[in-house]
This record gives C-alpha cells, structure tokens and sequence, in this order.
C-alpha cells in the first residue's frame, strides 16, 4: 500500500511538472503585468503609461490633476495647445474587484463630449484570461466602448431601446470579469465627467431639519446614527495583523442644529454657520485611533485633502485647504480622545444633507507577495437619523447591482434551469420507483429520465448557459471562505451559483454520484459518446481497465485535487494554471476552434478513449470529482445492498464505474449513479439470488410475493427471509455498508444531552484509550502539536501571525489527526449524521473526515476572530 501511494504521488508530481512546462506558453501579456513602482504617486502618470495609446491624435499630456486625479489631453505643447480630452487611470478612481479578487487595471480615454475613445488593459490577474479564454477577447469586449458616451446607460448584455440601455456583448465564460470591467470603465469616466462638468450634477432638495433643541451625549449619538465610525485595520492594507487600527476615524454632519451644537457647542455651532454660504454644508472628522493621517500628502497650502472624500450618489466630492476649518473640541459628554481633526465644508449645490452619503478613507493596499501598491478606498455610510428630518428621510430608489440586473434580464433562462435541477433531484429521489419498473432487459423506465438529463447537460447547460462547474471554483470558494467571502461575486453568475447550490444539496443526500452522473455537462458527454459508440458497432472494442489497475489509477485524481489546493496556498495563479488539467473550457466555455492545438488535442485525445472506455476521465482525472468524492463519504442515503451481494458478482460485473468490490460493497465516493445495480436488485429475473428464489418457488407451486424492501421476496408464513439467503452469503461480510460496522464503547446507549457531549468529545478530542496504547509516542507528540495550534490560534486573534502560518499549522495538525485517529478512533459515521451508525474507517474515510470536518472548524474560527476584530 505504501509503495503504491508512493508510485501515485510520483505519477502526480509528473503530471504537474508536465503541465507546468507546457502552461506557460500560453501565458498573456497584461496578466500579472509589472507596473511602475511610483506610478500611484507619480505627478507626470504619461511619462510612465503609453496615454497616446488611449487617445489617438494627443501629443502631449498635462500632469496629474483633480479628484479623483485625471490627465488632460493636448494635441502639442504651445501656448495655443487646443484641449481634446482626458486620459485616467481607473485605479485611481475606482479598485472594484474581477473574478481573480484584484481589479483590471485600465488606461481609459475620454474625449471633451464624454465619448470613450481608447480602453488598454496594463495589468489582470484573471486566470480565464491566461489559459482557458484569449486575452484578445477582453480587448474587443472594450472595443464595444469606443464611441459611446459616458452618459449612456451602458450593461453588459442585450440594448433594451425602451430602457435606454445600451448592451455590451460579454465574453462567454468571463461574466463576472466583464461586469466588473463594465463597472470600472462607468465609474472612472463617470467620476472625471462630473469633475470637468461633462454631466451635470444631480439636482437634490435640500434638508429641512426639525428643531427640538435637545442636546445629546456622545453614546446617544452614536446610537440613532448622528456620529459614525470608519475603522481601517492593518490587515486590510496589507500590512501584518493587528489589535490596532492603521486608522480609526469618527464623523458626523454639522447642519442639523440639534446634532451641530451637541457636537461643537451653541456659540461654536452659530460661528460656524456664520462662515458658511447659503446652500454649504458642514461635516467634522475626528482620528482617534492609527498612526495615520486622515490629512494626506497633499495638504500644503492650496493643496488636497487626498485621503478623505465624500460620495453621494455618483457625485464624489473633495476637499482642498479652503474647504476646511480647525476644529478644537468636541463638547458632546463623553466623547472620545483625539489626536487630528477637522470640519470640512462641501461647497457643490449638488449635495443635500438629507439624502445618504459615504465618508471614504483613499489609500493604498500593499501585496505582501508582490510588493505592488493598489489605490483602495474604505467607505462608511451616513445618512442624518430620520427624526431629525421634516417628513422624515426621502425616498432613495438605488439602482440594482450588476449581479441584480443579470438574475433580472436572464430571468427565463434561470428559471428554466432551476426547475431542471428541482426536477432531477425529485426524480431521482423517487428512484426505487424507477427501478422496480424497470428490468435488466428493459432499463427504460430509468433511462429515459437519465437520458434528458444527460442531453439537457450537453446542450443547454453546457453549450448554452456555459455553466460547467470547475475545480477552479472550488479553490475560489475555499479561498473566499477562509479570507474574504463577497456575495456579489458569486451571484453574477447565477447558473453557476445555482448548480453549486445543486450540487452541495445533493452530494450530502446522495453522494457526487447524481451530478457527476447524471448533469455534469463533460461527464455527460464522455458518456454519451461511450453509448452511441457502443450502438454503432464499437462495442467489440469497448473494455474496462483491470480491477487491480483500476483501483490503483482512481486514487490519482485526488492526488491532483490535493496538489491544487496545496499549489494555491502559495500561488492562486500557478494553481488556476494547473487547473487547465481540465478540458471544460476548451469543450464549452472557448471552444476548440478558439485554442491552440494543445488543448484541442487534449481534449480529442480524452473524448477519443471515452468510445473504448467508459468515462476514463472522471474516474482517474478529475480533480473536482475528487472533491465532490471526500464528502461523498458522509452521503445520508446510499444504494441498497442485501447480503446475498457479498457472493454474487451479477451487479460488479455490470457496474461502468468499477465502484463494487468483490464483498459486493460499493464505495460511493466512486459510484456514477447509473443505477444498474438498483435495477437489479429488485428484477426476479436479472438478480441471481431472486432468480433461484423465484425458480424453487415456481417449481414447489409457491406463491410468487413482491419484493420487500430488503431486496428479498417477502416471506410465505411461515418462512423467514433467512432462508433465502445462501449459506455462502449468510457466513460472508455485509454488503450494506462499505466497511465492517463499528460501534464506539462510550456511545453505547446514550441519550439526550449525554449523548450530544459525547458527540462533541468524539469531534474534538482524536485521543483514545486504545492509541494509547500502541502508539504512546504519537499520542505524546499530539498534545505537543495541539497546545501550539492553539497558541497560533490566539496569536492570530491577537494579530500576531499571517493567514497563511494558519493554514500550515491547521493542516499540520489534520495530518497528525488522521495517523492518531487511525491508530484508535478508527471509525466514522455512515448515513444521517444524527444516527450512531459507525464503520470501520479505511485512510481515504478518515481523511475525507477530518479535510472536511477541520476545514468547517478553521472556517468558523476564520469567521470567529474576524467578528471580534471587527467588534474591538
């Protein structure tokens, strides 16, 4: 067994390295570009970026101006230069999030009118773009913007003329990485318009207050909302953990009279409201936490405020020295100590106290692996306390998000392939109906069903909606999981989102068997092509692999799944490379015509073996159904077996998936659910046992009972099922699970809460008696190995460790679980969870148990400290 693991693990690391060399020549120009290391900073942002690129017709460019900064366009360096447009750097302006987690960091050009006139793409880290979809494609989709305004209503998908919606047509298989674009190339050209007074700025009734003349603590204004808190930590600007905030800031509007003289005080608040001008308004900032200043490197005289800015709406708002004013104390009982501060005055008409706001903090976030500066803004909302507002707050209809707009304008298409999933998950529940109709010779009453599934896979799930899960997914949500989960980014692809939620559903009823046998678009069609193969005359050729070499070849697909996950840990990129393991995107999101030779070879060469062998790829390759496989193990409900199975070879034989071993037990993280074997295991003419039944009884002229649920005829009083059961059967192991059962001594006849603490102890303390025993060293080194786990815990709550530190000790930690679990809690549950149903744990069992059960409880404490760091 270990020399075979050692075989396995060298053929895995070959197959990496094989891979590995052949990626990079796929990969693209702007992916993981490097930039210039000042370019954030850089005055003179043309010297460093090709801007003519972006602007035909520009000769010479101006140096950074306004905020958010742009650069203006000229067509040469006189005096009499005539202005033709703006150039910005969407960085600058905006950090929304791609697919990858990082933004697309775009050059844009805009003419005087507000009319796109060059889109260049200096740097992506979206791995579809590397491999699986040309980097030319993100390049025509920005084509689509040149030419049209700043002003249009411009979405990703199909014009609705009534709407006044422009449609943008999307890259098949990149949603999420062109909404995300689609939102950076409105919001940096919408935010530039508005500055130079391209759009207009949006016209919104000023506030009318009501004046009780109340005076208010500072904890009472926190409370209804009239002072809030912008708190920044290290971590999220990429600097080392900890307890403290890199800034921590509190703010609040100064124009209620109420809330204005809480804050400053009477005579303060009048003076104040001296200096301003009919329609100005006033807001204070306070730092009370961080070492840094919320002032910025542009305050001088006649300089900005560069680290503080207002967003209402569309409308960004910023401030230069004239804007602000000292502000001395704060005379609201309680407030709290601080060391900078100022009131701020916004001078535009545009702005109204009365509708919801947002205080950003600018700064930059550092990639610790890279080194690399990114612009990021941290934003807190505002909005005045509905008391405080004549007719209380106005109505404020926000416009949808992308992913919102997508669910809506595809809602059809959605709603079809819901009720597609719905229905083969209730079909396939009712299955012993199916079987029991069906017979060994006649398998339609279960095909038919099966069959739709599978062309329904092939053609509108994945030709048509392109939503073929990838194990590209799977290191996406773990990562998401563990250190920043969004939901927008999930849900702007709604086919996806709901075949994962499919998926999840019916792994832990079933086991992987009904998506990976029934709706994987791939597996689906590997399937099919076996079938029709097998009907026009190949079935001569058509053969399995040895039993022996097939149990031997299945475990490599968990070595590649193992290897994607430990690859991601140190690079998201380099494992989304290897991931191209996986023809999906070349069969349905690209196509083979759109790829190089490589990839359209490879995907022949697995389509071409699937006419000899049935499925080859899913059962030795697939690296996400060796993820769907290891919770696969903890399935509710199983295949039915009964005892005769561990003599009988019928169901074995037949099983294209080589899942039966030879006690007739089937391992359900390898079972395709084609259900041959349910088939017979109720058809009286099919199932060996059932037939020697049905012939003893035809020929003693015995009636001729259904079959019970045990698989049995049901018994003639007053015959018992055990005489049908062959002796060879009766003395062999059971079939009905997949290893010996087993039952823990502690849990024998517990109940209620007794039962429920035992339950935690067998989940947390991997300890035994019996390991104790005959593995002393190891139980010795555990706790060792468990009081420093612990204290990285603690470290990281304290701000003291990386995540990455976690990740290492956490899976250091599920490795020694699993030898000292083995060595004596060696067992795990089978079927519902809150059943004591135990069998024997082979080492595939006890580490999909403790990978599954470690990754919920590091999930949780993530999630834990996260919550606390953020309630400090």
């Amino acid at each position: 067994m270990i020399l075979l693991r050692q075989r396995l693990a060298i053929l895995g690391v070959a197959f990496f390295l094989a891979l590995a060399l052949f990626v990079p020549r796929a990969q693209a120009g702007a992916y993981e570009a490097e930039l210039p290391a000042d370019l954030q900073s850089a005055k003179d942002m043309c010297a460093l970026l090709p801007c003519a690129d972006v602007f035909p017709g520009a000769t010479h460019f101006s140096e950074r101006k306004g905020q958010p900064p742009y650069v203006e366009a000229y067509d040469n360096a006189t005096a009499d230069k005539k202005l033709l447009g703006y150039v910005m750097l969407s960085t600058d302006i905006t950090d929304t999030p791609a697919y990858s987690g990082k933004p697309v960091v775009t050059l844009i050009g805009m003419d005087k009118t507000g009319k796109f006139v060059g889109v260049k793409v200096l740097k992506h880290s979206e791995p579809i773009l590397l491999l699986g979809i040309p980097e030319s494609a993100l390049l025509n989709f920005n084509a689509q913007y040149l030419g049209k305004s700043v002003a249009n209503k411009i979405e990703v998908g199909q014009s609705r003329p009534d709407e006044e919606v422009l449609g943008l047509d999307a890259i098949s298989g990149a949603t999420v990485t062109v909404i995300a674009q689609n939102q950076v190339m409105m919001a940096s050209g919408s935010a530039v318009a508005r500055q130079v007074g391209i759009l207009a700025p949006t016209v919104r009734d000023p506030a009318r207050y009501v004046v009780t003349g109340k005076r208010w603590g500072w904890a009472e204004l926190v409370k209804q909302g009239a002072v809030q808190r912008l708190r920044v930590m290290p971590e999220q600007v990429g600097l080392e953990r900890s307890p403290d905030p890199f800034i921590e800031l509190w703010f609040g509007d100064l124009n209620q009279p109420d809330i204005g003289k809480s804050v400053l005080g009477e005579n303060s608040w009048n003076n104040l409201r001296l200096q301003l001008k009919e329609g100005e308004n006033a807001f204070f900032v306070v730092r009370t936490g961080g070492a840094e200043s919320f002032k910025g490197s542009g305050f001088v005289r006649g300089g900005l405020y560069d680290r503080v800015q207002v967003r209402q709406g569309a409308d960004a708002f910023t401030f230069r020295d004239l804007d602000a004013m000292n502000l001395y104390g704060i005379e609201a009982a309680g407030a709290p100590s601080f060391n900078e501060s100022a009131i701020f005055i916004i001078r535009s008409p545009s702005f109204s106290a009365a509708y919801p706001w947002k205080l950003s903090f600018l700064g930059n976030r550092v990639d610790r692996a890279t080194g690399a500066r990114s612009f990021t803004s941290f934003d807190s909302p505002y909005w005045l306390p509905a008391e405080t507002l004549e007719g209380g707050r106005p109505k404020v209809v926000e416009p949808d998000a992308p992913w919102v707009r997508i669910w809506k304008t595809r809602a059809v298409e959605i709603a079809l392939f819901a009720v597609l999933l719905v229905a083969v998950t209730v079909v396939y529940a009712y299955r012993e109906k199916l079987t029991r109709l069906s017979t060994h010779k006649n398998k339609w009453p279960v095909n038919a069903f099966k069959y739709t599934a599978w062309g329904l896979s092939i053609v509108f799930v994945g030709f048509g909606a392109m939503a073929q899960p990838s194990i590209t997914q799977v290191l996406t949500w773990f990562h998401s999981l563990l250190f920043k989960w969004t939901w927008s980014l999930f849900l702007s692809d709604p086919f996806i989102f709901l075949f994962w939620i499919f998926i999840i559903v019916t792994v832990f009823l079933f086991g992987r068997g009904l998506f990976c046998g029934w709706m994987c678009p791939f597996g689906s069609l590997s399937e099919a092509i076996y079938k029709v193969a097998r009907k026009v005359g190949f079935k001569r050729f058509q053969t399995q692999l040895p039993q022996k070499w097939h149990d031997r070849l299945k475990w490599l697909k968990y070595v590649i799944f193992f290897g994607l996950i430990t690859v991601s840990m140190f690079s998201m990129g380099l494992a989304e490379k290897l991931s191209e393991v996986e023809p999906f995107k070349t069969t349905f999101l690209v196509g083979v015509q759109n790829r190089a030779w490589p990839y359209g070879l490879f995907v022949a060469a697995i389509l071409g073996l699937s006419i000899f062998i049935e499925r080859p790829y899913c059962k030795y390759i697939c690296p996400l159904g060796a993820s769907l496989a290891m919770p696969s193990t903890f399935r509710w409900f199983g295949l039915k077996r009964k005892q005769d199975c561990n003599s009988c070879k019928a169901c074995a034989v037949g099983c294209g998936a080589q899942a039966i071993d030879a006690d007739g037990r089937i391992d359900h993280r390898e079972c395709l659910h084609c259900l041959d074997c349910m088939i017979l295991y109720t058809d009286t003419k099919g199932c060996p046992p059932l037939a020697k039944e049905r012939k003893r009884r035809e020929k003693d002229g015995l009636e001729i009972t259904p079959i019970g649920a045990n698989g049995y005829f049901i018994p003639i009083h007053p015959a018992t099922v055990a005489d049908q059961i062959s002796a060879k059967a009766a003395k062999g192991p059971d079939p009905r699970m997949p290893t010996p059962p087993a039952q823990p001594a502690p849990k024998t006849g517990a109940r209620g809460l007794r039962w429920v603490l035992l339950e935690l102890v067998d989940h947390l303390w991997p300890w035994s008696r019996e390991g104790w025993a005959s593995r002393r060293a190891l139980q010795v080194a555990g706790f060792s190995l468990a009081v420093a786990a612990s204290v990285a815990w603690v470290m990281a709550a304290m701000g003291s460790l990386s995540s990455g530190a976690i990740i290492g000790w956490w899976f250091g930690w599920s490795v020694y679980e699993v030898l000292i679990r083995l060595s004596g809690k060696r067992y795990v549950k089978d079927g519902p969870w809150w059943r004591d149903q135990y069998r024997v744990a082979g080492v595939m069992d006890m580490l999909s148990y403790v990978g599954f059960k470690n990754l919920l409880i590091g999930a949780a404490l993530f999630l834990a400290i996260k919550t606390l760091v953020g309630l400090a």
